[in-house]
């Protein structure tokens, strides 16, 4: 049986997942990303490992039976899979449960460890009873779910930086007080309608580093005040950056790294355990994307 201790980061891109030519997800930049991280020695190899598959019960703490069965036997129907995105293959549902699973074991390690990461998951967009955007399942739903259900923690905090809002983590926990949902998002981008969370802070389309960054900064600062957690699950997504095809934004590489300093230097800086997680990021070659994925990694080392 595999030992998790030490290991912090968890990976799934070993599921190699078939997508029609020309498909606009960038299935590639996870293996890119983590074999990077290794080169360029930016964690230590000992701290990676393969990610654990979620189990059907870790799922229904977030999702309806119907969807999870329909997802797992290959039954959803066509308009459903139009929603998420993506092509259904045993693959996807694999690499899908990997995700959810690395994002929870992830979470699991942060609290022992004070910051651990996946290098997938993210999935915001995935509701209770469908997926969209991409997203089979909402790991980051999943995992606080899992753990306020074992008296892991009292109560969690899904900090999202997405270009596009957290929708399906929002919705989720819409009823939920000890689940605050937080997302900062461009206004007019998808999802086009938008649940609210408990905090959504709108972006015009090009905002800069110079209108995002303070937006966060005092979006710590009154977090701080209104909500104590005893785990931040930080949605890091890089489709903010200038160069993405589908952020509508103007970030820069330095404003992104800023932003990760900020998100980390606040809650390490309390004592409050994060989870890193990958979210969105479509540069068009994507090694500006993956660029950005390495940056957050470099600047989370510096916490670890």
């Amino acid at each position: 049986m595999l030992s998790w201790a030490g290991v912090r980061i968890f990976y799934s891109d070993q599921h190699e997942v078939p997508l029609p030519p020309g498909h606009r997800f960038p299935m590639g930049k996870y293996a890119r990303l983590r074999q990077r991280l290794v080169d360029e020695q930016i964690v230590p190899a000992a701290w990676l490992a393969p990610a654990p598959l979620a189990t059907r019960a870790d799922l229904l703490r977030a999702h309806a039976p119907g969807y999870v069965d329909a997802v797992l036997a290959g039954t959803l129907d066509p308009r459903a899979v139009r929603k998420l995105g993506l092509p259904w293959s045993e693959a996807l549902v694999t690499r899908s449960l990997a995700s959810v699973g690395g994002t929870l074991a992830a979470a699991r390690a942060a609290l022992r460890d004070g910051l651990a990461g996946n290098l997938a998951g993210g999935t915001h967009h995935a509701h209770r009873d469908f997926g969209s955007g991409f997203c089979v399942w909402n790991d980051l739903a999943v995992a606080a779910a899992t753990l306020l259900a074992e008296a892991a923690v009292r109560q969690v905090l899904v900090f999202d930086c997405d270009v596009h809002q957290g929708d399906g983590t929002a919705a989720i926990f819409a009823d939920q007080p000890r689940v605050f949902t937080y997302s900062i998002h461009g206004a007019r981008n998808f999802p086009f309608v938008k649940p609210a969370g408990d905090c959504d802070v709108e972006l015009a389309d090009g905002a800069g580093d110079a209108e995002v960054l303070p937006l966060i900064a005092a979006s710590l600062d009154d977090l701080a005040r209104r909500f104590t957690p005893d785990l931040v699950l930080y949605q890091a997504g890089v489709d903010a950056l200038a160069a993405d095809k589908l952020g509508r934004l103007a970030m820069s590489h330095a404003g992104l790294a800023e932003r990760d300093r900020l998100v980390l230097a606040h809650f390490r800086g309390r004592g409050v355990p994060v989870v890193l997680t990958l979210g969105g990021g479509y540069a068009d070659p994507i090694d500006a994307t993956i660029e950005a994925h390495l940056a957050t990694y470099r600047v989370a080392a510096g916490f670890a």
